[in-house]
């Protein structure tokens, strides 16, 4: 995400330190089994619990340059669907971060161990909802059956981390009877003597920390139940329990108080950063030209930043991690104006600059990140703000705007930080204002299909799928470090995980990292037996895209809460032509759908004046992010219907002349 230098290094600055410790522990041996672990037939937590973990003890140590978390966990596995989800074992990870010193081991009833194998620990990509992927280390456990014990451990090495700020996971996959984290924090003369070790609990009931005799503070928590994801559920960090330990003054400010003081600390800070010197006011006019209105003159400075600067941050860039460290800091826009390159925080810098020397009031704003938390203004802590964005005002409104985050069109911002709170940094009155949402018709997937239906039901023929806005931007990403070879791999993989027959060539994927042109696949396929011919009909879904994709809410009941990443639009158009000697028998079309301004849905059908070709295009459109989880039965209902629609099947007939 973009990020203004100045800022990310007063954070740092202002970042409260402490030093964590590692208890002694007698060497690395494995703790002594409890027989009655052992001959335990049923979970404690959840009665239902495939599995259950007995506990998960973390202990962090911060004596190094490197924050280091030792984890330890053993989990008992009840019954088949337990061996299963336990048999192998993701621990996941991201960045900069490692994780070393696995180990591992089974526990059958009989007390007889079985040890994990070095060899079977291996690394790999997964790939989440929306393309996010992140890295694990994986193994199989050996031997895991039902009544086994098993349980592993592991470092987590966060380089270069200090220990303040710190999240303490509770909750996990499965129940956990009993959780406990171990730190202690070190005297530091750090200039702040009136700081002190503060927590916030998220979503449980974990016992405050407590200082023990030997100097160690604990926390733990009991009987944890499991987290059961829901689709289009919240993030994960805003329904699941975790603590977060900090350092803060004794004294808390009111929120209006202290967010307001924040915003003008924060401005004074990032002032420099923003200097427009006479290069600057130059190269403003120049990139202008003969814009006129507020939307054209800032639509030019994005495009120059755009396409004037490099930037150093982006796969585009062709520069490796090695040339970018060697490369040489820029102090201010001049220098970033000067030298045609610079990191995405340097584009944002340059950007409000530029807009500033137009006449334009331009602030660096701060901003949450709601993929991981949804922020919380009664909060007093500054951790949660650690996006920078640019905010240029118009009229009497904020407008808000990324030119240094690749794929990010002009007028919008990623959808992380729309709908939320942004603190505009200001020398008088800092104060928040709301980032708007785009609108769907910003981000379409846009996909035609020109096909050929065989009398054997085998479709075949040429498709393009186009996608923009947010829906751009999550392709991009996804397929910006993988090879021309990954890519169509993941393509192959989506079409037939919904099409196991579909055989796919002349693959191309265009605009993978290009800002401003739409992502896409185009490729032939062939899909043997997706028509289904019995005797002298063929069953035929004309919404190919539709294909094989599951309902969105299969569950009859709901816990959480609804929440969709932004809104988003789909338009499909496919040209099907008719095997020869058949003809319509069956070809009402699926009735549309509309929930007010929420959700628009509609499907039109035809075929051509001689017959021989069918046409088909379909409209939808979602308009809103959250829903409370009583609203659950009519918002299933409605994607019910539209599921319904998109497997609509018509019947086509041999006619007496063909047979």
């Amino acid at each position: 995400m973009t990020s203004l230098r100045v800022l990310a290094r007063v954070f740092f600055m202002l970042a409260c330190l402490f030093v964590v410790a590692i208890p002694a522990r007698a060497g690395d041996d494995w703790r002594p089994i409890d027989p009655a672990h052992l001959a335990l037939k049923e979970p404690v937590v959840e009665k239902d619990a495939d599995a259950e973990a007995l506990f998960w003890e973390v202990r962090i140590n911060d004596a190094a340059e490197d924050l280091v978390f030792s984890h330890y966990i053993r989990i008992k596995v009840f019954t088949e669907r337990g061996k299963e989800s336990q048999s192998r074992i993701d621990i996941t990870f991201s960045g900069r971060n490692r994780i070393v010193d696995i180990a591992g081991r089974t526990i059958r009833p009989d007390g007889s161990i079985v040890e994990l194998k070095k060899d079977a620990i291996f690394d790999r990509t997964i790939v989440k909802v929306g393309g996010f992927k992140i890295k694990a280390k994986t193994f199989a456990m050996p031997s895991v059956e039902p009544g086994v014990i098993i349980e592993y451990r592991w470092k987590e090495i966060r380089p270069n981390q200090l220990a303040n700020n710190v999240r303490l996971q509770f909750q996990r996959e499965i129940p956990v009877q009993y959780v406990k984290y171990y730190l202690k924090p070190a005297q530091m003369d750090i200039g702040y003597s009136s700081l002190g070790m503060s927590y916030k609990m998220f979503n449980g009931d974990a016992s405050p920390p407590v200082k023990e005799k030997d100097g160690f503070y604990t926390t733990s928590m009991t009987n944890v139940p499991a987290l059961h994801e829901e689709p289009r559920m919240p993030p994960e960090n805003q329904v699941k329990s975790w603590m977060l330990l900090f350092y803060s003054r004794d004294k808390a400010l009111p929120p209006q108080e202290y967010w307001s003081k924040l915003g003008k600390d924060l401005y004074e800070v990032v002032k420099p950063g923003l200097k427009v010197n006479d290069d600057v006011k130059k190269a403003a006019v120049v990139a202008i030209g003969d814009a006129t209105t507020p939307e054209q003159k800032l639509q030019r400075l994005f495009e120059f930043c755009r396409t004037k600067i490099k930037n150093t941050t982006s796969v585009a860039s062709g520069l490796t991690e090695a040339e970018r460290d060697k490369l040489k800091k820029n102090e201010s826009p001049a220098d970033t104006l000067k030298r045609g390159m610079g990191d995405g925080g340097d584009i944002d810098q340059l950007f409000a600059a530029l807009a500033t020397a137009a006449g334009f009031e331009a602030r660096a704003a701060i901003l949450s990140d709601r993929s991981d938390i949804f922020f919380d203004k009664s909060f007093t802590n500054s951790y949660f703000l650690r996006t920078i964005d640019v905010a240029v005002k118009v009229g009497s409104e904020w407008r808000f705007f990324e030119p240094g985050t690749p794929y990010i069109p002009f007028g919008m911002i990623r959808w992380q930080q729309e709908a939320i709170p942004a603190l505009i940094l200001d020398p008088k009155e800092a104060a928040f204002a709301q980032t708007p949402v785009t609108p769907p018709n910003k981000t379409v997937q846009k996909r035609t299909g020109t096909l050929k239906l065989s009398d054997d039901g085998t479709l075949e023929g040429d498709v393009r799928i186009e996608y923009t806005g947010h829906l751009a931007v999550e392709k991009k990403e996804q397929n910006e470090d993988d090879s021309p070879a990954q890519r169509e791999e993941t393509l192959r993989d989506v079409i037939k995980g919904r099409m196991s027959t579909a055989e796919l060539s002349n693959i191309k994927v265009e605009n993978v990292t290009d800002s401003d042109k739409p992502f896409v696949y185009a490729f032939h396929v062939r899909v043997p037996g997706y028509a289904q011919r019995t005797g002298k009909r063929l069953f035929l879904q004309p919404g190919f895209f539709q294909k094989g994709i599951a309902a969105m809410f299969p569950a009859s009941t709901r816990k959480l809460s609804i929440y969709f990443h932004y809104a988003w639009k789909e338009e499909d158009n496919i040209t099907i032509e008719l095997p020869a000697g058949f003809t319509l028998d069956n070809a009402d079309k699926p009735r549309p759908v509309k929930a007010g301004d929420v959700a628009d849905y509609d499907v039109w059908m035809g075929v051509t004046a001689k017959g021989d070709e069918l046409q088909y295009k379909r409209n939808f459109s979602f308009n809103a992010l959250m829903f409370p989880a009583s609203s659950y039965s009519p918002l299933k209902q409605v994607f019910d219907l539209i599921h319904e629609g998109d497997n609509h099947t018509i019947t086509l007939k041999q006619t007496a002349a063909a047979q």
